[in-house]
């Protein structure tokens, strides 16, 4: 299954958001995704399956005149459906990245923040999470010169927790009460970024040798694991 990584645009602002309805709760409104991507244009990704024309050949014959339409100039049948970005271009996951600019925080370093993270389901345990997020950091870093970066994650998460803490290696800062809505706690995390450290070059032929790899056994407790590596200070 052929899936590309590349920077995300205005176009994809609308695949985007489908991506974020689906599988998250903190959800935006377009012109966040807008501001985002116009304010730093090399900051942000998406992962793109090229590889749809088994799923557009499944269409039945009775929908197909009301969910596609023809691309004239480019000579091919367009899908109307918000999970693609093209014809069999279908976005299935996006990293929402910035950088701080808290004007309260004007005195800190370069820093960026990751906002949004999110890989439709039926694409997950494919790697695709932690190549988004491998871009986004580099750019930030390469692009942008931010010193490091910053990201909260609920508590109850612990996909995403394995993702940022064991393969990412961020730090947990502290523990945010009620940071959500529902009001869930968060995990205020940090990793300072390292240019040489992550180049695309590091990480090519990885897949190749798999005995590095953590996997998380969704038995563990993350937090005791937090507290025995030492962390000087937890809010609770």
């Amino acid at each position: 299954m052929p899936i590309t990584i590349r920077r995300a645009t205005v176009n994809d602002i609308i695949c985007m958001q489908n991506a974020n309805l689906h599988n998250l709760p903190e959800n935006y409104m377009l012109k966040y995704y807008m501001y985002h991507i116009l304010s730093w244009p090399e900051a942000s990704f998406v992962a793109i399956n090229t590889d749809c024309s088994n799923e557009i050949s499944n269409i039945e014959d009775k929908d197909e005149e009301s969910l596609e339409i023809e691309d004239v100039e480019n000579s091919k049948m367009v899908k109307l459906d918000p999970t693609y970005v093209g014809p069999g271009e279908k976005l299935v996951g996006y990293v929402l990245t910035k950088m701080n600019d808290d004007p309260d925080q004007q005195n800190e370093p370069p820093n960026g923040h990751i906002t949004s993270l999110s890989v439709m389901r039926t694409y997950r345990r494919m790697g695709i999470a932690e190549k988004l997020m491998r871009q986004a950091l580099f750019a930030l870093r390469e692009v942008y010169k931010a010193e490091y970066v910053s990201l909260h994650v609920r508590e109850s998460n612990r996909a995403a927790l394995h993702l940022y803490k064991d393969t990412l290696e961020f730090e947990v800062l502290s523990v945010e009460k009620s940071y959500y809505q529902d009001g869930e706690d968060a995990y205020s995390m940090k990793k300072v970024l390292d240019l040489d450290e992550l180049h695309p070059k590091n990480f090519a032929h990885r897949g190749k040798d798999k005995e590095n790899v953590l996997e998380d056994d969704l038995e563990s407790d993350l937090l005791e694991d937090i507290l025995k590596e030492g962390i000087e200070s937890i809010v609770v």
